[in-house]
């Protein structure tokens, strides 16, 4: 009987070294994925609603996220255009990200231009608008909703006029303001082209102003972001 044990216990730590070796074998497959990641969705927001500290801030934001994930040696950029104000031009959002192509955590390409993340062609689906952590983003259907994404762009990715609100003040607000928010798993409450929108789908709203962490809530968002590898 004792012999029974020993061998037993032999065996048991024999499948455990396996076990670990393997795991060992496949840690650098998933690393160098996550390095070659230049999309992804944030898996939080800063937390204080459409107010990201601007466009400077939200790109700090993205950076962070892709450094914790094995991707920071990239320059990555916000997804964000801001309005002409105080002196200063528009911004827009389709010219701060690069030339493509881009790719998901996973290694799913989602455009392979600025003109294919643009047209009706691109990959962006609930299934690889993915975190920076390679995870769903929560859409429709599901609890809690986190499809709204801030954008404050129109559908070709461009800034919109001066004059009413689409950006939250600039991403400067986190109370009083509009900020136009884009679908990531592309389904709304309607069966149309706004609702099936990546980038531009619905302003938010809400009763404490329509910038602030619980407005963006209200509507199905969490302050999140797209993040775009510039290089």
């Amino acid at each position: 009987m004792i012999r029974i044990k020993r061998t037993m216990t032999f065996s048991g730590l024999a499948l455990a070294k396996v076990v670990f070796v393997a795991a060992l074998l496949a840690a650098p497959s998933a690393q160098a994925q996550s390095a070659d990641m230049t999309f992804f969705v944030t898996s939080i927001g800063p937390g204080k609603g459409a107010d990201l500290g601007g466009l400077e801030g939200a790109d700090a934001q993205c950076q962070k996220l892709a450094q914790a994930a094995g991707a920071g040696a990239k320059t990555w950029r916000a997804y964000l255009s801001t309005q002409a104000a105080d002196g200063k031009p528009a911004v827009n959002a389709k010219d701060r990200i690069g030339k493509g192509p881009w790719q998901n955590a996973k290694g799913a390409v989602i455009a392979k231009d600025v003109a294919d993340l643009h047209g009706p062609a691109n990959n962006l689906t609930k299934q690889t608008a993915l975190s920076e952590k390679g995870e769903v983003i929560n859409g429709a259907g599901d609890t809690p909703n986190r499809h709204d994404i801030l954008t404050g762009t129109q559908p070709d990715g461009t800034a919109f006029a001066a004059g009413d609100d689409k950006t939250c003040k600039n991403w400067t607000s986190s109370t009083q303001g509009v900020a136009i928010v884009g679908h990531a798993d592309r389904r709304g409450l309607r069966d149309d082209e706004p609702s099936k929108s990546w980038n531009s789908s619905h302003p938010s709203r809400g009763s404490e102003g329509g910038c602030s962490q619980a407005d963006l809530k209200s509507t199905g968002g969490d302050g999140l972001l797209y993040c775009f590898a510039e290089n």
